[in-house]
């Protein structure tokens, strides 16, 4: 047997580097175990950057973790030269009727978020790289912007070292064995112990829950993310905002063009459910990889519909309600498990560890998060078929 430890983090990505750090940081004695070794290019971290918004169009219960993991975005910049933020602005578009806008505008004004209501004209007039029709509306947050995502796991995995954390990278967990007030996990190379355990497996979650006979709605799928060729007067990161489009021919999210690597643009749904250690990562292979994202410019941003810089694959992990697992075992309570960020959760991760730090030392967390409880009615056996079309944008 090997090294006993206070908490054990199953899977290093962008929720457990960060609860890796928060609970070394508070002397927990840690150990932090990834399949890879991050940042890494086979987890829903990679692509270089992710927008982060405040007035978030997924629900009201976003709002408040939002505001946190801004502020614990910006205690980590201090405390690192990697470029972790950049203040890009972000616009939230759509038809005056969507969902999304409508709760994007009613968040920002519950929770006195600086925002501007926009219309089409108003979008197009100060943005003359966008061409939205009347009809559409957009919330404008000048205060939001762009996470750069690797630069902010580095960050997050130095300082977790640096506060005594251990780190097994490379060592995929074969077996997790469930005692009354401990855990054993077993790597290719040893088995280690310890009173509390996260599990953060990303895309990883559903095998590693399903081998503890916690069958949760999970799929993986396949995303594409491209950069455009696209002019830098128009779309260059200090005069063009990040942007979220919930429009009629589907959700799509885009980056303006940083360090001139061309404006960045990717799919929300119609994604391709996925076994995530079998399948396609190169970017092409489907007629729809460039397709489903050249429309969308063809359509609202045309001067940005270039040749393509770089195109690349990644990976969403969907619950069919699209909310995250944040929770307890219902069977263990030294068990915490976070799962399902289904497509957007990178910007609230910082905010995440945190809260599993606290679920793990103390039981609960400041946080409202009765939203992401593991025993909802969306996530048990009977929907698996609703999850799998989910995936798929049906």
């Amino acid at each position: 047997m090997g090294k006993h430890y206070d908490v054990i983090v199953v899977g290093a990505g962008s929720m457990g580097m960060s609860a890796g750090y928060y609970l070394a940081k508070s002397g927990w004695n840690t150990l932090m175990i990834d399949a890879f070794d991050p940042p890494h290019e086979n987890g829903s971290h990679s692509g270089d950057t992710r927008l982060i918004r405040h007035a978030c169009g997924e629900g009201l219960s976003y709002v408040p973790i939002a505001l946190r993991a801004h502020e614990l975005w910006n205690e980590l910049q201090k405390q690192t030269n990697e470029r972790i933020f950049l203040n890009t602005g972000v616009i939230t578009f759509g038809p005056s009727d969507s969902l999304f806008v409508q709760t994007a505008i009613n968040g920002a004004r519950q929770y006195n978020i600086n925002t501007k209501t926009l219309s089409a004209k108003q979008i197009n007039e100060t943005w003359p790289g966008i061409t939205i029709p009347d009809g559409q509306i957009g919330c404008y947050e000048p205060e939001a912007g762009v996470l750069f995502s690797q630069n902010c796991i580095r960050a997050f995995k130095r300082l977790a070292l640096n506060h005594g954390a251990e780190l097994k990278i490379n060592s995929p967990v074969m077996h997790i064995d469930i005692l009354n007030d401990s855990v054993e996990v077993q790597t290719p190379s040893e088995t280690v112990t310890a009173n509390k355990l996260i599990i953060t497996g990303g895309a990883w979650n559903k095998k590693i829950l399903d081998d503890l006979d916690l069958k949760l709605q999970l799929q993986p799928s396949r995303q594409t993310i491209a950069w455009f060729d696209s002019n830098d007067i128009l779309y260059k990161s200090d005069g063009f905002p990040g942007f979220f489009a919930d429009v009629p021919s589907g959700v799509y999210y885009g980056f303006p063009s940083i360090d001139g690597t061309g404006l960045k643009i990717g799919r929300y749904d119609n994604g391709d459910p996925i076994d995530p250690t079998y399948y396609n990562k190169s970017f092409g292979s489907y007629v729809k990889d460039e397709k489903d994202i050249s429309g969308f410019l063809h359509a609202y941003m045309q001067q940005a519909n270039g040749n393509i810089n770089v195109g690349k694959t990644c990976m969403f992990t969907n619950t069919l309600d699209e909310h995250f697992v944040i929770d307890k075992h219902p069977k263990y309570e030294h068990i915490v498990i976070a799962a399902g960020f289904s497509g957007h959760g990178y910007k609230f991760s910082s905010a995440v560890g945190e809260i599993l730090y606290e679920l793990a030392t103390k039981g609960k967390s400041k946080q409202d998060i009765s939203l992401f409880k593991i025993t909802r009615p969306s996530l048990q056996p009977e929907n698996k078929e609703k999850v799998f079309n989910k995936a798929r944008g049906v």
